[in-house]
């Protein structure tokens, strides 16, 4: 009985199989039939929110470029403004008058002084605010060369009032015999706010070499050359002394030195004394001038020469 059955169940199985199979796919099929409408409603709902959201946004990005864009623009303008150059107003006029020294030149490491005078032609007031003063290079004015102290005023000056402001400025000394470019200005304002400036001197200027008259380096120079001076003098005296003293003493010398005397010899003799010491000779001298006269003092005494002399002159007469 076993035998059909299992023939039966394997007859059987490839169908079971196959209609389990079909029966899957009908079951994917009606799944995905649903699914498509769930999805599709997402999708429109998404779509609308989406494109709600992508008004607003674009709006909202609208609002925010157009206020970057004014931002940007007004500082722009102020950038502008500040860029832009000041210039002086056509209701005021400036003078300048240097006070010390007079002229375009100007001594090196000595204050300048000057005047500057201000008149109000127009009829609201003016407040004066500051003055600045700079060395620029001569072939390129925007390259400072020496910066000056910027004097603070804050005077009002009145409709068809005038006002004086002084100023002062030290050029470096190390800027002695060149040519600089300066440039004086005068800041000032209106009643508005509106803020001018005015070059009250623009020109190339020089800074020559001060004119001392008699500064200490000067003075202990003169004063080292005098000592100099003093001392070639000392020594040409002291030499002067010291040569005379020398003459002197050797005139003295000569005139105090004792005669010999030769009895009487002819001047002719014979007979060398410079091999004799002359203080053996004085003291012969001292000597025979202290011993009285006597036959045999060394006076009467003749010469070996003398008596040959005497004797042959006494053989002659015989």
């Amino acid at each position: 009985m076993k035998g059909p059955f299992l023939l039966i169940a394997l007859l059987t199985l490839p169908f079971v199989i196959q209609f389990a199979g079909k029966g899957s796919n009908l079951m994917v099929r009606a799944e995905d039939d649903i699914l498509p409408d769930i999805d599709a409603d997402v999708d429109d709902d998404a779509d609308a929110d989406a494109t709600v959201e992508s008004e607003e946004g674009l709006a909202a990005d609208e609002t925010l470029t157009g206020n970057v864009e004014s931002v940007a623009e007004s500082e722009v303008e102020k950038e502008e403004d500040e860029d832009k150059p000041l210039k002086p107003s056509p209701d005021a006029d400036t003078q300048i008058l240097f006070i010390q020294p007079p002229g375009s030149d100007f001594p090196a490491g000595q204050t300048v002084k000057i005047l500057v005078g201000f008149h109000n032609k127009g009829s609201q007031e003016f407040v004066v605010d500051t003055m600045d003063a700079a060395f620029r290079y001569p072939q390129d004015y925007s390259f400072y060369i020496q910066n000056f102290t910027s004097y603070r005023y804050y005077q009002t000056v009145e409709g068809e009032r005038e006002a004086t402001f002084q100023y002062a400025f030290t050029p470096s000394e190390s800027f002695s015999a060149r040519s600089f470019g300066l440039t004086i200005n005068l800041n000032y304002h209106d009643a508005e706010g509106n803020m001018f400036q005015d070059a009250v001197f623009n020109t190339t200027v020089s800074v020559t070499e001060p004119d001392e008259g008699l500064d200490g380096e000067t003075f202990f120079l003169y004063l080292f050359l005098f000592a100099i001076a003093v001392l070639i003098v000392f020594g040409i005296h002291q030499l002067l002394t010291t040569f005379g003293k020398k003459h002197l003493s050797m005139k003295s010398k000569s005139q105090n030195q004792p005669t010999i005397e030769m009895g009487t010899q002819n001047n002719k003799t014979d007979v060398d004394y410079d091999w004799i010491p002359k203080e053996l000779l004085q003291d012969l001298n001292k000597a025979n001038s202290r011993s009285p006269k006597s036959k045999t003092s060394p006076k009467s005494k003749t010469s070996p020469r003398q008596r040959t002399t005497k004797r042959r002159t006494g053989a002659d007469d015989k």
